[in-house]
């Protein structure tokens, strides 16, 4: 067991182009999400006994496709110490097998990994399923349902024996940032409302909405930093829950091509005609703990032909925000700019505004910026007025809204979507974002409507370190 720096015990998502996953896939029923759910083990045992062969149990992962990929936490993986993870799979009218599980990816930054089964259960006799992601934001007070299986006898399990199937409905209330491991990038974090249990790492978790997996479980959120793994899982109070946004998955997806169903909103308008890159799945950044005042970083971003952020540039951006916003913005996901229906790559403007309060209240800052120079080179739209948002009065924390903004060629908005919806900073962000103004983008020396995704990150004065969670 790891230990882990911030405030939670550990327990044990693809875009291909998006035409390939426009249609939503829906889990039909319960027994449909137990099909794609499965342990991670390690045989021990080479021959059976009477309870069949005895394996080690770890956590859980989930299949995303009828290829044999699925997910899990990476932490779970890192409990075999090098051992190849295997995974337990059910037959109609045999006993359970042990299945290779090859490690596609890892990113132990976001606590990640993607296997496939070997050979393709799809293709064989096993009572097997996957799940559609949900890229969509998951919101405050979005209701959840996770799901894990394990062996009734965890510490001394065998194939043969009854396994047992936890599920369980809560609540999301709040997020987080934390840094999943020493020395590694901050990741934002949704909590719920619901006790985790050894052995649910890795398992999913999904909005009873849109039945699409919007994360997985990290594990039991705890108050205290560098907590045992396993200390405060078997409470008998309900407890809070951590999971890991499908989000990072996504990324990792998207960057070995492999595809996946989708069970998300409709993307903002059909990626078969875009002209520009579509948002697909962000996320914030962290307002870094050592910075005293805010700050605002701009970033010229191409994203290929696969929606990946295949070269940014830095227009400007002081340090620390600089690193936590390039962090974050490399783990994004894209619907590719298309021509004729083609993917083609194109450029996307990224602005993070870092903003804080003050006692007494300030009158409302504006920054003013130079106009790039002309140039024949593509670039994308470039603020060259920005208004710091007022704090909201009633607000008493920290919180965070993205919105996509489209940039027509006379550097003026032409339509605006929220992509993360706020109920403390959202009208405040709305509001200070539609008096900026813009240089607009570039193509082939002509300037053109562009697409423009800004971030505005809130933080109470003073405040150092993340405040904790909220009932």
């Amino acid at each position: 067991m790891r230990l882990h720096s911030k405030a939670f015990a550990a327990l044990a998502f693809i875009l291909w182009p998006l035409a390939v996953h426009a249609a939503s896939d829906k889990p039909a029923d319960a027994a449909a999400l137990s099909a794609a759910i499965c342990p991670i083990v390690y045989p021990v045992d080479q021959s059976p006994s009477d309870r069949g062969y005895r394996y080690l149990f770890y956590g859980n992962g989930f299949f995303i496709n009828e290829q044999g990929y699925l997910i899990t936490a990476a932490h779970v993986l890192s409990q075999l110490h090098g051992g190849q993870p295997y995974i337990l799979l059910r037959q109609p009218a045999a006993a359970p097998r042990f299945v290779l599980a090859t490690v596609v990816i890892v990113d132990r930054d976001h606590d990640v990994a993607i296997l496939r089964a070997t050979p393709n259960p799809f293709e064989g006799k096993y009572k097997v399923g996957f799940l559609p992601l949900a890229y969509d934001w998951i919101t405050p007070g979005r209701a959840v349902l996770t799901s894990s299986v394990r062996p009734s006898k965890p510490v001394d399990a065998y194939t043969l024996d009854a396994s047992v199937e936890d599920r369980a409905a809560g609540e999301v209330f709040n997020f987080h940032f934390s840094q999943l491991d020493k020395g590694r990038p901050e990741t934002e974090l949704f909590l719920f409302n619901h006790q985790v249990r050894l052995g649910q790492s890795g398992s999913p978790v999904v909005a009873a909405d849109s039945q699409g997996v919007v994360g997985f479980v990290e594990g039991q959120w705890l108050r205290s930093s560098l907590v045992p793994l396993a200390a405060g899982t078997e409470q008998s109070t309900p407890g809070v829950g951590a999971a890991v946004p499908i989000h990072y998955a996504i990324a990792l997806l998207q960057q070995k091509g492999i595809p996946w169903h989708s069970g998300a909103s409709e993307p903002l308008e059909d990626p078969a005609a875009s002209s520009e890159p579509m948002p697909l799945s962000l996320v914030a950044a962290p307002y870094p703990s050592q910075a005293l005042f805010g700050g605002e970083v701009v970033l010229d971003v191409l994203i290929d032909t696969r929606g990946r952020a295949a070269e940014i540039k830095v227009v400007r951006g002081p340090s620390p925000f600089l690193e936590d916003v390039l962090a974050t913005v490399r783990t994004w996901s894209f619907s590719p700019a298309r021509l004729d229906g083609n993917p083609v790559p194109a450029r996307i403007g990224i602005t993070f505004q870092f903003s804080q309060s003050y006692d007494p209240p300030r009158a409302t800052q504006a920054h003013n910026y130079e106009r790039p120079p002309p140039s024949l080179s593509d670039r994308s739209a470039r603020p060259v007025l920005t208004v710091e948002p007022q704090f909201p009065a009633a607000s008493a924390g920290e919180g965070s809204v993205i919105l996509y903004e489209l940039v027509d060629a006379q550097g003026h908005f032409a339509a605006d979507h929220v992509l993360r919806d706020s109920e403390s900073f959202s009208s405040a962000a709305v509001a200070s974002v539609h008096g900026w103004r813009f240089a607009p983008g570039t193509r082939d020396g002509s300037d053109i409507d562009s697409g423009e995704i800004v971030v505005l990150i809130f933080r109470l004065s003073g405040i150092t370190e993340s405040l904790p969670p909220r009932n």
